[in-house]
């Protein structure tokens, strides 16, 4: 079977569901409001007004989490290394990864934070506005990746973001880019904010961004020398690089849009870790991210493996 890693966050997501105006107010009322589609990293929980006739739920999340449920789905054996708070039970974070079909033994609790939380604003076109705060996320350091490379260096694919420091993750490229032979590496830098100068280490083979992230990170996407597969909602999937390829998603009536990037980057990376073509994989991928948006909520929302190949064996000049 194939191994797929995912160094990143845990985050225990408020979500709540509102009327668009509502998150308009919100946007032009506090400077640190992330915009449509984006994630931002921001310092503390925000002293938020009572939103009237709300919507308001609790679950689990992360990037780092939701890409190794969706590498689960997808078939993989996943695995995921971060931290977590002493709080976590309290959610049921690793029972529900766990549960979910994800490895979590190596993942650390830290005694003095709390588990990370993501404020996960969504619209009643099903568009999603995220701010994080760190929390136990921040514990990931150079030590943590130190004390497990050697477990995370025999993966098939590893899957990185940017909701852990920056300097972890970096402490990862460089130590696999010592190795003779290594995992696939894909890298979604989100937030985008300080991700840059990941995307000039060599041990890094994909990066997947939204049209967000791309705009912010142009300048070194343009110099990034791997492939580069760009999303953009309902339009075509585009991959650049060695090769070039543009995927045209299924369509969806989309309720949440929140999970969509990371059940593509999960799929993503499941896929080419067990050799499939980049073709493939991303024609997989981009079904997966687009049925991920037709349910409220992220993991669960996340489609699993036999769902995406009968879309795929319907789809136009399939089979």
């Amino acid at each position: 079977m194939t191994d797929v890693v995912s160094l990143g966050s845990a985050n225990v997501d408020r979500t709540r569901y509102l009327p668009a105006d509502r998150i308009r107010d919100l946007e032009t009322r506090y400077d640190w409001f992330p915009a449509a589609g984006e994630t931002v990293r921001i310092d503390c929980s925000p002293d938020l007004p009572t939103l009237e006739a709300e919507r308001y739920e609790n679950v689990v999340g992360g990037k780092g989490a939701n890409q190794a449920v969706a590498a689960a789905r997808a078939g993989a054996e996943a695995a995921f290394f971060g931290c977590v708070g002493a709080d976590e039970a309290e959610f049921g974070v690793l029972e529900t990864l766990a549960d979910r079909g994800v490895d979590v033994d190596h993942v650390a609790i830290v005694a003095d934070r709390e588990t990370g939380k993501a404020y996960v604003f969504v619209d009643d076109a099903g568009e999603s506005w995220i701010a994080i705060v760190g929390g136990a996320n921040d514990a990931v350091d150079g030590a943590y990746v130190d004390r497990h490379v050697e477990r995370i260096r025999t993966a098939d694919a590893v899957l990185l973001q940017n909701e852990i420091p920056v300097t972890a993750a970096d402490r990862l490229l460089e130590r696999l880019e010592d190795e003779p032979t290594r995992p696939t590496v894909v890298f979604n830098p989100a937030p985008a904010e300080g991700a840059g100068p990941l995307c000039s280490r060599s041990a890094v083979d994909i990066v997947v961004v939204n049209e967000t992230e791309h705009a912010a990170l142009e300048e070194e996407l343009a110099a990034f020398d791997g492939t580069m597969v760009r999303t953009q909602g309902a339009d075509d999937v585009v991959a650049t690089g060695a090769v070039e390829y543009q995927v045209t998603p299924p369509v969806v009536e989309p309720v949440d849009t929140t999970g969509a990037g990371d059940a593509f980057c999960g799929y993503l990376a499941a896929l080419v870790g067990a050799g499939a073509g980049l073709e493939r994989a991303l024609e997989a991928a981009t079904v997966a991210g687009s049925l991920a948006t037709e349910a409220e909520g992220v993991q669960h929302a996340i489609p699993d493996r036999e769902t995406v190949e009968k879309v795929l064996e319907r789809r136009p000049g399939d089979g």
